[in-house]
């Protein structure tokens, strides 16, 4: 009885550690690493939309809650007041 349970269990050992290692060995090959750099790309795509909807979520908000105008629509139409850009405000500060 105690050599059969020393067999099993040495047999699942085994058989353990070669799929873990086929695994491992898959890894480092060149279709193996392809594949994990594809994953990686995929990820950081998903990762750059999510932020931009969440930036886009979180701008709308602060427009809305702040009374400004929706993005994309310009603030001054006409009249005496003209939008100023960002460079003119800084040449004018020197």
């Amino acid at each position: 009885m105690k050599r059969g349970l020393w067999f099993v269990a040495g047999a699942g050992t085994a058989v353990y550690v070669m799929v873990r290692g086929r695994r491992a060995a898959e890894v480092f090959t060149v279709d193996g690493l392809k594949d994990r750099v594809g994953a990686i790309e995929v990820g950081a795509r998903l990762f750059r939309d999510e932020v931009a909807q969440g930036k886009t979520e979180k701008e709308s908000e602060l427009r809305e809650r702040l009374g400004l105008v929706p993005h994309g629509t310009p603030e001054l139409t006409g009249g005496r007041h003209k939008a100023v850009s960002t460079e003119q405000k800084q040449e004018g500060s020197n």
